[in-house]
């Protein structure tokens, strides 16, 4: 394995030829692990395009899902896309361009772009805005737009490419290259958290929304009785979250989406959020779970990352009937069942507008799947989710807009396989210790996960069927806990959560309110 791993577009784009580097083509990384040794890698994404859900940014996304350390993330691509989303970070960054400025004896006259590489620039005035531009964003090929109206700012950050750079730019690249792998790998700069009571994020006009009005009052009421005030903030409230303590999105999230600009904020704001914007980011891509859950040997369906090439051949490997998705579908929608080579083709073709790869995968039938729900790495509530009538999934779209939903059963975590809860627990460990549901099915091969959502459906009658208000208080102690020990590093759960409990109570409810002196919500 080299020490790092270069992905470009096309091998022509770049001259590099160092020791400790090898350069390797975007699909050519995407395709598999021909290209690269045993072990993580540090990886410096430099393809040509990097926008959301295009070449480039799945030789991100699929480096950290095989547990490669990767510049940039894709997290910093998508964070980098629109202003709403680094804006809070400018006047950081305007500190610093002011303080170069006064050391200038003549400043700049009139606008002007600072290209940045690796944290370094050929404008030496100001390297020490280039420098912690990079400690920021982690991007390897930055530009500042900078401009002057009342004082100096920094108007606009752009993430560039090869494809941006001048033949006579590539020997500063390489050279900066050089020094950057020279200094070692370092994380992007954190902000420390700061200040404290809780927000819901919804949105009012949701037809699917992850729960329903009446399940918000749920909540509220919950807070009320533990002493947090609940308030309910649309996306027009987005200058108000700093307002709060904590944030809770209860509306279907998306990295191209206001949900994640909200999550966002209230990380840099030091203010605990559920979903975080890394769950955001790797829950609603397919691609990547699918990637990630093979890489960690988590049981799946037979899956298959396609690209246009690779669809002609995909029927030697999975039989039909094939199911293909989105990479960011949700609530069943982007998923589709073929049957055969022309609905291959066809479904596919449609699929490609608006995706460089699609996901395939062998359809196994069941009757319904499971949905685990975990909090913090332990089990909150199980449930069977029935197929629609005469349709081979849970959710049927009609043609004239009507959906229809197969039936539904809480279980308690003790009444439900273990094999099924565990393999749950194993699944949303891999994303983190927010609040996940995790869909599983259960054949005679054993237990598949299919997919892990960052935003799972909470609604009254439904998931609460069997813990019923106690699953509200669960959900707003652990806000309370987080709120509580923000300022202390949180200890990580051992990997004994999944232990079953005797006492009627999920395990997390016994945990919260032994905490509680015993009390029982």
């Amino acid at each position: 394995m080299s020490s790092y791993v270069i992905i470009v577009e096309r091998l022509t784009d770049l001259d590099l030829k160092r020791a400790g580097m090898t350069v390797v083509a975007t699909r050519d990384f995407i395709a598999g692990p021909g290209c690269m040794g045993s072990g993580p890698a540090r990886v410096i994404n430099l393809s040509r395009s990097q926008s959301y859900l295009s070449a480039g940014y799945y030789g991100s996304l699929l480096a950290e899902a095989k547990g490669h350390r990767v510049i940039p993330s894709v997290q910093t691509i998508v964070d980098l896309s629109r202003k709403s989303t680094y804006r809070s970070r400018l006047p950081e960054l305007d500190a610093v361009l002011r303080q170069c400025l006064r050391r200038l004896t003549s400043p700049p006259e009139a606008s002007f772009s600072l290209t940045v590489l690796f944290g370094r620039t050929e404008d030496h005035r100001f390297k020490d805005l280039a420098r912690r531009s990079f400690d920021i964003f982690r991007a390897p090929i930055l530009r500042l737009d900078l401009r002057f109206k009342e004082d100096w700012s920094v108007a606009r950050l752009k993430l560039l490419s090869l494809n941006d750079i001048k033949p006579d730019q590539q020997p500063a690249l390489l050279h900066a290259l050089d020094l950057h792998a020279r200094s070692g790998w370092r994380e992007p700069l954190q902000r420390s958290p700061s200040r404290y009571s809780l927000a819901i994020l919804r949105n009012p006009k949701e037809a699917m929304a992850p729960s329903d009005a009446r399940t918000l009052q749920k909540f509220i009421k919950a807070g009320e009785k533990l002493g947090i005030a609940v308030d309910l903030l649309e996306q027009k409230d987005y200058r108000r979250l700093a307002e709060y303590d904590a944030l809770f999105i209860r509306e279907t999230t998306g990295p191209d989406h206001p949900t994640y600009r909200f999550a966002k904020k209230a990380e840099i704001e030091g203010i605990p959020v559920i979903d975080d914007p890394t769950s955001i980011l790797l829950c609603t891509n397919k691609v990547y779970l699918a990637e990630l859950l093979k890489a960690n040997q988590i049981l799946a369906p037979r899956t298959v990352i396609a690209d246009r090439g690779r669809i002609a051949t995909l029927e030697r490997d999975i039989p039909f009937p094939i199911v293909l998705k989105v990479p960011d579908g949700s609530f069943s929608r982007g998923v589709f069942k073929v049957q055969n080579r022309d609905d291959l083709h066809s479904v596919a073709a449609q699929l490609f507008e608006g995706s460089d790869l699609i996901l395939a995968q062998e359809y196994l039938y069941t009757s319904f799947d499971w949905r685990v729900g975990v909090l913090n790495r332990r089990p909150l509530f199980v449930c069977q989710y029935r197929m629609a009538n005469k349709h081979w999934q849970i959710v049927k779209y009609g043609r004239d807009g009507r959906v229809q939903y197969g039936g539904f059963k809480a279980l308690s975590i003790e009444d439900a396989p273990s094999i099924v809860v565990e393999t749950a627990v194993r699944a949303a460990e891999l994303i983190g210790d927010g609040l996940y549901g995790v869909d599983l099915k259960q054949t005679d091969d054993g237990v598949h996960v299919l997919e892990i959502n960052d935003n799972p459906n909470i609604d009254t009658g439904v998931e609460d069927g069997y813990l019923k208000d106690e699953l509200y208080h669960i959900v707003l102690r652990e806000f309370l806990r987080r709120i509580e020990s923000r300022k202390m590093p949180l200890q990580p759960v051992p990997a004994s959560s999944c232990a079953r409990s005797h006492a009627g109570l999920s395990p997390i409810a016994r945990e919260i309110s032994g905490k509680s002196g015993g009390q029982v919500f």
